[in-house]
Parts: C-alpha cells; sequence; structure tokens
C-alpha cells in the first residue's frame, strides 16, 4: 500500500483516548503531526491556526526555540533526580521565580504534574493545615457549581461538571457547592466582568450557616471558570468570597491552571482582580504545555505553620516526578520567553481588539451569548432540541475542515489563542468561526 501520510486507522483501537467520543473520532480521526508558533500541522498536510492554545497551555505558541533547547539540553545533563530528601537546583531556582511574581504573600511552592495534582495537593494542605493549628474539625470543602478542577478524586468532587461527576458515584464525602454565576438574562454579550451576580457570593454565608464554620477548610473556585465554557466573575463576586472566608476563617484556594501566566493581562487573574487568595494552583502554561508540570503556591503563614510543628518531614506529600529536571528546564525557559517578549503586558494590549471581534458575532444566527476577559472568550449556541452539545459539537468539526482549532463543551465554543497571536489571526480567528456557524445548522 503506498504511504499516503496519513494515520492508519487500524492502528488507533489500542489507545483509549481521554474526554473524547472514541468511536467517532477514530470513524474520522483529526490528527495534527508537527506545530509552530500560532499552528498545528495536520497528518494531511493541513495548516491549522490555534485559536486554543493547544488545551489552554501553550502561552507562548508553538515549538519555541528557546524552550527547545532547554530542554534538550536537560535531558542531556540530568534526566531525573529523586525528589525526596534530594534536590537539584534548578528547583530552587525556578520556586524563586515564580514566587517573584506570584501576588502578595504567596512565597512558597510545592511541585506537582499536572493541574489535577495540583488541586488535590492543595486539598491535603488544607486540610494539614488546620490540623496542625488544632482545627482538625475544618475537614469540609465547598467547590462551585460548573466547577473544574481536574479529575482527582478531589478535584473531581469539588468539581461542579455533572458529566464529570456521575459516573463515579459519591465521590469524597463533606462537599458542598457554591451555585455558578452564569445568568444569560442578567449578563448576555457582557464585555468583560458582568455588572450583575456578586451578591452570589453570598451563598456562601449560608453554607457556614449551615455546616458552621469550624466545619470548613477551604473554598476553591476559578477565578475564570474555563473549562465549563469561559464563566467570568462578576465585578465584586471575588471579593466578597475572599471577605467571607476571612471572616470565618476559611482557606481560600484560585485554580489558576488556565488562567495563570498571562492569559487576562497579569501573570495571574488573583492580581487582575485585584483579590488575594492563600493559596493558588497552577499548570498549563508553566511550562508552555511542554513538560507536564503543575505547582501550589501557598501562603506565608500556611508554610510557616507547618514549619513550626514537629522536627522531620513537615507534609507527607509529593510525587515521583516533582520538580522533574526537564520540567524545571522548560518552565525556567518558558519564564524567560514571557519575560523578554512582554506577553502578560501583550495580553492588555490585544484583548480590546479580541474582545471587539469576539462581539462581532452577535446577531449571527443560534448564538445567544458572548463574553470575553483578556484573551479568552467564548460563543454560546442555542441547543438543538433534545440534543445538547450537538450543535456546538457541528461547529467545532467544521472549524477544522475550514482550518481552526477551537475549544467545545456543551453548545459553547471557547476561544484562548496563544498570547502572541497578531490581530491579523484574531480576523481570521473570528472569521473563520463566524463562517463555520453559518455553515451548522
Amino acid at each position: 500500500m503506498p504511504d499516503t501520510g496519513r494515520t492508519n486507522v487500524n492502528s488507533l483501537e489500542p489507545y483509549w483516548m481521554p474526554f473524547t467520543a472514541n468511536r467517532q473520532f477514530k470513524s474520522a480521526p483529526r490528527m495534527v503531526v508537527s506545530a509552530k508558533d500560532m499552528h498545528y500541522v495536520t497528518d494531511d498536510g493541513r495548516k491549522l491556526l490555534d485559536g486554543a492554545s493547544g488545551m489552554w497551555c501553550v502561552n507562548a505558541g508553538h515549538c519555541r526555540d528557546r524552550i527547545v533547547v532547554a530542554v534538550q539540553n536537560e535531558v542531556a545533563t540530568l534526566d531525573y533526580a529523586p525528589p525526596f530528601q534530594w534536590a537539584h537546583p534548578k528547583a530552587f531556582e525556578l520556586a524563586s521565580r515564580l514566587t517573584a511574581i506570584l501576588p502578595g504573600n504567596l512565597d512558597h511552592v510545592f511541585f506537582g504534574n499536572s493541574g489535577s495534582e495540583a488541586v488535590d495537593t492543595a486539598i491535603k494542605i488544607a486540610l494539614a493545615y488546620h490540623r496542625q493549628n488544632g482545627e482538625a474539625s475544618r475537614t469540609r470543602l465547598i467547590g462551585r457549581e460548573r466547577g473544574y478542577h481536574g479529575v482527582g478524586i478531589g478535584g473531581t468532587s469539588v468539581g461542579g461538571i455533572s458529566n464529570n461527576r456521575k459516573q463515579f458515584g459519591t465521590l469524597l464525602a463533606g462537599i458542598d457547592h457554591l451555585p455558578h454565576t452564569h445568568n444569560l438574562a442578567e449578563n448576555a454579550y457582557s464585555r468583560g466582568q458582568p455588572e450583575w451576580g456578586a451578591h452570589l457570593a453570598d451563598d456562601l454565608e449560608r453554607l457556614v450557616a449551615l455546616h458552621d464554620a469550624s466545619t470548613i477548610a477551604a473554598v476553591i473556585v476559578e477565578p475564570v471558570a474555563g473549562s465549563t465554557g469561559v464563566l467570568i466573575p462578576p465585578k465584586g463576586y471575588l471579593d466578597r468570597l475572599r471577605e467571607i472566608c476571612t471572616r470565618h476563617g476559611i482557606l481560600l484556594i484560585f485554580d489558576e491552571v488556565i488562567t495563570g501566566f498571562g492569559r487576562v493581562a497579569d501573570a495571574f487573574a488573583s492580581e487582575f482582580f485585584g483579590v488575594q487568595p492563600d493559596m493558588i494552583t497552577m499548570a498549563k502554561g508553566l511550562t508552555n504545555g511542554t513538560v507536564p508540570m503543575s505547582a501550589i503556591a501557598v501562603s506565608s503563614e500556611i508554610f510557616k505553620t507547618f514549619m513550626e510543628g514537629p522536627a522531620g518531614i513537615e507534609l507527607f506529600h509529593g510525587y515521583t516526578y516533582s520538580a522533574h529536571p526537564l520540567a524545571c528546564a522548560a518552565a525556567l525557559a518558558t519564564l524567560d520567553v514571557y519575560a523578554e517578549e512582554g506577553l502578560f503586558a501583550r495580553t492588555g494590549e490585544m484583548a480590546p481588539i479580541f474582545e471587539d471581534a469576539v462581539h462581532s458575532l452577535k446577531g449571527q444566527r443560534h448564538v445567544i451569548d458572548l463574553r470575553n476577559i483578556g484573551l479568552v472568550g467564548a460563543v454560546e449556541l442555542e441547543p438543538r432540541d433534545s440534543a445538547p452539545g450537538a450543535r456546538a459539537f457541528d461547529v467545532y468539526l467544521e472549524c477544522f475542515e475550514r482550518g481552526l482549532m477551537v475549544r467545545q463543551t456543551g453548545d459553547i465554543i471557547a476561544l484562548c489563542p496563544p498570547l502572541i497571536v497578531s490581530e491579523a489571526q484574531i480576523d481570521e480567528l473570528i472569521t473563520t468561526l463566524g463562517d463555520a456557524i453559518r455553515a451548522t445548522e
């Protein structure tokens, strides 16, 4: 059989793909074989404009030379170093570099390998912190409806996307959820933060009254809920969560796996919104998606509490690949690219252009909402009767055929191009998406 350059579909069956309709995909595969800067290349040689930063993670664009060389050099120098009772210099260098750009007193960093691990780590730190503080009764965790915090047992439990939960039974006990903030009747077509909805944070007071503050360890939310379809916090909402948590001695965790590293025009969304959490989880853009890595930043108070405990191991937790040398090398080179190219500030410069482009789709058939902040946006489509999600999935497939990669969740198309995106590429992204919507019933 001649080599056509296309993937042999007979070889697809052994791989059980994550978060994928396996039967649909394997009947019509969408394969990418290389990438550079703003584009992927498919197995049949077509270029795809990356409107999704891979999967919210390739903030500086693909295959950046500085990052590639750093990883190549590291794998030839130090392929692995044990993280328990041993270390290597780049781990300390990276922690220092991160604390220099983290907001407030988040001045200590623990390393993991994925956003899911970061969330489960943050949860364990919260529980252990209260126990160390003599408040072992604080074991309850509060998440939010439509929240996504990875796929670990802890993150799934505090998460609030129903399809991610319902296959797995009751999950962890002692979990409750705040209401989500999405309200089309009040906030449709908002530019930036919606005006309505700050009062929804007050539901935390109801949960405190129901469970008693002495039982609640932490509240975890995404500053901008990404995976559920880009839900942007109403003005004042995050401030009120912070006030209530402080009043009742509850830790506030911001899951910034998506919003970290320039997505909303500052290094972290907490800085952009002016709200200081007690912990931040990060991953994705930390290494520009090059090598799996995550980190959990904790306040000086949390770290000090552990260091004042008995001598010996302060936290019985960690991973074989914590602060892996290749990941550290990738992250350090990624931070260099962000700094040298001013990419966080560039997000702020491009955000108004991106906002106008996204909202130019208002009035197109099936479009019922448009929303944006920084370089992240969403187009919400009217669901088909008895087939929720089908219309957006068809648009997603049509975008692929027209040379554009986007994200799809339910009937929402999510947009999050790399921070190096040009004005012309924003125009191409929105024009192609608009054409795909018009071509879809």
